[in-house]
């Protein structure tokens, strides 16, 4: 997983997304601001200038422009290294990927045992999504991971509750200081604080033991001096001794004193969350300086009340004010071929059905199946199947279908789940899991080391991914330093017209292309190279230019290039 993610670091340009948390990190770094990019909280950014640091980029302090703008100006504009800037910031997201692998192994271990520990571990590490987003410096991985951390903390707080459930909030926190949208899930969480204080303080621990001789072990009796004396009836043969832990029974006033002792547990739990989110906005800023910017809107009903009332900076309610705004816009999506406005509920179900290993799927759904009919599993059913089912619900409502990193959570929390296979005593399906986590290997295996535009097989595999998903699903702008290799090698000297879509400068990677949108169609004539998120949405001038030109070849399964003669 560390190879196949440092290559993919290395050989892609930046996507859409990632200059701007570049650019708002080196802000942090130099400025102590968080002016830039604040629909974001601050962590993630944080981590990825934990690699900036060692490269000593230059930031101009008086720029003025777009958070867009910035990064463009950071990158390519500045006199900076864009390859290496790329490469040192996605370092610290990788790192912290291999780390989460940890957390699923441990977690899937503490709930089936170290076979089904590895089968976790071999689907998280193999996953292609996992792989595509945790080898850029972006925040999705990272959140997720947050989250993953805190619900393994919970189970284990069902044994260690003084421990665990403090540690909890510090994940939990870091992972709504990383991203806004696992704040709906904090109150599943708070929840499970409740349940694993309550399994902790119901089911004793092993008895302490008490001063006095110790017991005798088993032996055959000494005998004493003088005749044996037998008692009157038949011999009765002792029980055998119960070894079952039982939890005591609690009586109602006892039930709701453990209920408020949970209930305060959790709380605390939710104050160290609050408390690392503003730990790390007093990181970037101890002075807390804020100004809010022209684009945050006036958000009014139930949103616009639980942004004025959460316990965070002004900054983080501000940010959270910009993503409620982008959900009422509209936003242009493409699923299986059809392009449409808004957003189609069962978008994610279907892009997470082309872009997850065959294999996988079988693994997810025969684990969520054991961890609801094996009984030493079910008590794991809220703190694996219960979140990943709300994140799911809460992600397929939203406003913007733009690709599975919005739901990345799901090869990691079913990476667990799928570990339930192993407690099913029976060869064949021994084999079987066997077989299956081969498949997933090999088809991962395949697809490197594009693993952003991934589809399966049955679905044609990643040079197909484009008839059925676009944007972060295929096209992410990833492949410019790519095309301009492509270009050189196999058609010097030709005339290029280029339609783009990604964060890249194609003159910085010695790319010399005109704009067909902007000329005549009569004089558009040779290679038009065309990014597969533009060919999507083609229409008008871009559609005609496309019925009239032959496909020849593809860049990283991202980008066609098509012959107009």
């Amino acid at each position: 997983m560390a190879v196949a993610m440092v290559t993919t670091a290395v050989e892609q340009t930046p996507t859409i997304d990632e200059p701007v948390y570049v650019a708002s990190a080196e802000v942090y770094l130099k400025e102590r601001s968080f002016r830039y990019n604040p629909e974001h909280p601050p962590l993630g950014k944080l981590i990825i200038a934990s690699g900036l640091v060692f490269t000593d980029a230059h930031l101009d302090a008086d720029f003025v422009g777009s958070q867009t703008a910035l990064g463009r100006h950071v990158l390519y504009e500045s006199g900076n290294d864009p390859a290496r800037l790329m490469l040192y910031a996605r370092l610290p997201v990788i790192v912290l990927t291999l780390l989460f692998g940890l957390v699923v192994l441990a977690f899937a271990r503490d709930l089936t045992g170290p076979p089904g520990g590895l089968v976790a571990l071999a689907l998280y590490a193999f996953s292609p999504d996992v792989i595509a987003n945790g080898s850029l410096a972006t925040l999705d991985v990272p959140a997720t991971g947050f989250l993953l951390t805190a619900l393994w903390l919970l189970w284990r707080a069902r044994r260690r509750p003084l421990l665990c459930l403090p540690l909890a909030g510090v994940a939990l926190g870091a992972a709504a200081a990383t991203r806004m949208s696992v704040l709906p899930v904090i109150p599943v969480l708070m929840l499970l604080g409740v349940l694993s204080y309550w399994h902790a303080r119901r089911t004793p621990g092993p008895e302490p033991r008490t001063p006095g001789p110790e017991p005798r072990t088993p032996g055959p009796e000494p005998r004493t001096p003088g005749p044996e004396v037998r008692t009157p009836g038949p011999e009765v043969r002792a029980p055998e001794p119960d070894t079952r832990t039982r939890p005591p029974r609690l009586d109602t006033r006892a039930r709701i004193g453990l209920l408020a002792y949970g209930a305060v547990a959790a709380v605390g739990m939710a104050v160290i969350a609050v408390a690392v989110v503003w730990a790390t906005y007093l990181v970037v800023d101890p002075r807390m300086r804020w100004a809010a910017p022209e684009n945050v809107p006036d958000i009014r009903g139930t949103r616009g009340t639980v942004a004025a009332w959460l316990p965070f900076p002004e900054a983080y309610r501000d940010g959270m004010r910009i993503q409620f705004g982008f959900e009422y816009d509209i936003w242009q999506g493409f699923l299986f071929g059809r392009l449409y406005e808004g957003s189609l509920w069962y978008y994610l179900p279907a892009a997470l059905l082309v872009k997850t290993p065959l294999g996988a799927l079988a693994l997810w759904t025969a684990g969520s199946v054991a961890m609801l009919a094996v009984r030493a599993l079910r008590p794991a059913v809220p703190y694996v199947l219960v979140p990943a089912a709300v994140l799911l619900a809460i992600a397929m409502h939203g406003a913007r279908d733009l690709g599975v990193r919005y739901a990345v959570f799901m090869p990691m929390l079913l990476a667990v789940a799928a570990a339930g296979v192993t407690l099913w005593r029976r060869r064949p399906v021994h084999w079987a899991t066997a077989a299956l986590v081969c498949l997933v290997a090999v088809s991962s295996l395949r697809t490197y080391p594009y693993y952003l535009p991934y589809s399966n097989e049955a679905f044609g595999g990643p040079s197909k991914t484009h008839l059925r998903l676009h944007d972060s699903n295929v096209d992410w702008g990833q492949d410019l330093g790519r095309l301009a290799d492509h270009l050189d090698r196999r058609h010097p000297g030709e005339r290029v017209w280029l339609v783009y879509k990604g964060a890249g400068v194609p003159s910085y990677y010695g790319i010399d292309a005109s704009d067909p949108l902007r000329a005549p169609l009569g004089e558009v004539h040779g290679l038009l190279v065309v990014s597969d998120s533009a060919v999507a949405k083609a229409d008008g001038r871009l559609a005609a230019l496309l019925d009239t030109s032959t496909p020849i070849d593809d860049v990283g399964h991202s980008i066609t290039v098509f012959r107009r003669r």
